[in-house]
């Protein structure tokens, strides 16, 4: 049963280049101990414009966390268990679109899901559980990300299909040119999978937005991906996005009614392991996650 008085609590899943929010009034950095293990960082908390905030540094304060060494389980588990309701990812991305150039933003719809190396779900073996990620982002979220964003002067693209791989290397020419023409991808990145699909087990609603910073290596005219001017790309685009994420408090409101897209109700036939037959240690492990319905 969702509690239709529920307050809004903001979590932003910073990626390169966002490390804070800008006028969060008193800040404060708490540790959350998960059964997934640490999150990423502490998780810096507050309120903006009267609705509750958290912050979450991807790759943890210093860069210290690769793609693949992202605690993705813990992060969605923790954010889950400080009581946040929305989860805005942020993150950079390569385009495989002449129109969507460094310096725009793309608020993602679709996902292509190339990792290989990380836990992509909190249920297994003790405790099945199916979720459809058939739309794995939610419109309403997505609508307020890109409302904050025109609003704050970004070139800002809504829609597109984002091609999640392991990394840390970056792409050949031959597997840019592939996920462009063959696959239809849009922008490619290393870090939005799986925390979509966890943040669906979750009953999270989601919303990415890809903050561009180079043409992947497809791009005749400019060649491979160069860090240097990634790097320089990201200290503008870090800017737009604390642009964005101070306006969506007003957007949101502290009061929340149900999703209206289901995804805080995702779970509710998703789970096929009859009662009787759960692992009673699985079960103490999706206390936060499901336990909703658990």
């Amino acid at each position: 049963m969702t509690n239709a008085a529920q307050k809004t609590k903001i979590a932003v899943i910073g990626g390169s280049g966002i490390y804070d929010i800008d006028g969060l009034q008193n800040p404060e950095w708490i540790d959350v101990d998960t059964p997934w293990g640490a999150p990423s960082d502490q998780i810096l908390t507050g309120t903006l414009e009267g609705v509750d905030m958290a912050f979450l540094p991807r790759h943890g304060r210093g860069h210290i966390h690769s793609p693949t060494t992202v605690p993705y389980c813990a992060n969605i588990d923790a954010l889950k268990r400080i009581g946040v309701t929305d989860v805005i990812s942020i993150s950079a991305c390569g385009s495989f679109r002449e129109e969507m150039a460094p310096g725009d933003f793309v608020i993602v719809d679709q996902f292509i899901d190339r990792t290989f190396a990380r836990e992509k779900s909190f249920f297994g073996t003790g405790c099945v559980a199916h979720v459809s990620v058939a739309h794995p982002t939610c419109p309403r979220l997505s609508d307020a990300c890109e409302t904050a964003a025109r609003a704050a002067g970004i070139n800002t693209h809504r829609g597109g299909t984002y091609l999640a791989m392991e990394g840390p290397q970056f792409s050949t020419l031959a597997e840019s040119k592939m996920y462009r023409t063959s696959w239809g991808a849009d922008v490619i990145g290393m870090t939005n999978m799986p925390e979509a699909k966890l943040a669906r087990e979750a009953e999270l609603c989601y919303a990415s937005v890809a903050m561009i910073t180079d043409y992947d290596s497809w791009h005749p005219d400019h060649g491979e991906v160069d860090v240097t001017q990634i790097i320089q790309t990201l200290m503008g685009n870090a800017d737009k996005g604390r642009d964005l994420v101070k306006r969506l408090p007003a957007l949101l409101g502290a009061d929340r009614a149900p999703c209206e897209h289901g995804c805080d109700r995702a779970l509710e036939f998703a789970i096929l392991t009859a009662p009787e037959a759960r692992d009673p240690a699985v079960m103490a492990k999706l206390d936060a996650v499901a336990g909703r319905l658990l």
